[in-house]
């Protein structure tokens, strides 16, 4: 017996590729602007010496400020090192039926690679032709539902109806609603958690609240849910989030007034490159996310992307069936993306 016969083997998750070279980087749906000067200066006041120390396990200080924010109690919010760290935990704690978990093909390829690492079954259900959802195929046998909204790479938000109703349909199974994206449109569904008890949402604070490498994540949920996920997180890493990150964490989300005004940059840009990739012939569903999903008229999405490549702009091209004709294009400050198009034109 060899002992490669115990070893955990997974395909793993493929992330946007992080050049080391100045470009105009539109390929991991990162915020174009710098965060709140209230995180730098929390920063920079942050007592060094307390970094000797363990940080808080409990994170109260950043738990409190999110559930003020959001008109939750604290028994309520869950942290986490970044939104996938948040989802792993779920999926280690919610997902430990025998029954199989159900997601969208076309959706966050993080899922799958979660299932694979825990062991959890699941089964893929394709999205219709035009990247919507069929809520009649998550009303079935099942042991989880997990549902990004508005999802990625799509961009496409369903409606929070669509959404209760799979909730509702599915009491016997926790449904995930992450919603990585939804500052930039869309429906929440954080008020589902008062109304049922099967429900998670998560969040990040790395797309709009720019701090993609402070690695923030959290969910809301029934104050049972919560207990759920501590106790695995406590059983797996106490001290999951460092001192800077609750700082800058506490300080961002204390600063509403900036993080309404970048978010309304981004959302300003991307209608504008809307038009814009109309006028060239690209066909898109519309986008409620912080980045556009589309196909250019002659479907050569692979060309364009190694040529935008060439001239050191980066989008986003997945080799995989039904979106291999298909470029994720994050949206970035207005002179990127005027640059991209001017680019894109002779392209």
């Amino acid at each position: 017996m060899s002992f490669e016969e115990n070893i955990r083997k997974v395909v793993p998750y493929t992330p946007g590729e992080q050049p080391q070279k100045k470009v105009i980087k539109l390929n991991t749906n990162e915020c174009p602007y710098s965060p709140s000067p209230r995180v730098a200066q929390a920063i920079k006041e942050m007592d060094i010496d307390a970094l000797r120390k363990y940080p808080d396990p409990v994170c109260a200080s950043l738990v409190s400020s999110l559930a003020k924010y959001y008109g939750l109690s604290d028994d309520q919010v869950f942290v986490g090192v970044g939104s996938d760290d948040v989802l792993s935990m779920c999926f280690l704690t919610f997902f430990a039926g025998q029954k199989p978990i159900i997601f969208p093909d076309i959706t966050y390829s993080f899922y799958e690679v979660w299932a694979d690492v825990y062991r959890i079954p699941y089964k893929v259900i394709p999205l219709n032709d035009n990247f919507d959802i069929n809520v009649s195929d998550y009303i079935c046998d099942n042991g989880g539902v997990v549902i990004a909204n508005p999802n990625a790479p799509t961009g496409v938000a369903e409606s929070l109806e669509n959404i209760e109703e799979i909730v509702k349909k599915n009491q016997s199974s926790i449904v995930i609603v992450d919603e990585a994206y939804i500052d930039f449109g869309g429906e929440s569904a954080v008020g589902l958690i008062n109304k049922y008890d099967n429900v998670i949402v998560t969040r990040t604070m790395s797309k709009s609240r720019a701090l993609a490498g402070m690695r923030i994540g959290y969910a809301f949920g029934p104050a049972k849910l919560i207990k759920y996920l501590n106790d695995v997180k406590f059983s797996v890493n106490s001290y999951t989030m460092n001192m800077p990150a609750l700082l800058a964490g506490k300080a961002a989300i204390e600063d509403d007034e900036y993080f309404t005004e970048i978010r309304d940059k981004v959302v300003a840009t991307r209608e504008w490159c809307k038009k814009e990739l109309k006028e060239l012939g690209f066909t898109f569903r519309d986008s409620k996310t912080n980045f556009i999903f589309a196909r250019p008229p002659k479907g050569n999405a692979k060309e364009i992307f190694e040529k935008l490549k060439e001239n050191d702009i980066y989008v986003r091209y997945f080799n995989k069936p039904r979106i291999n004709e298909y470029l994720r294009i994050s949206i970035g400050t207005d002179d990127e993306m005027k640059k991209f198009f001017e680019v894109l034109k002779k392209i």
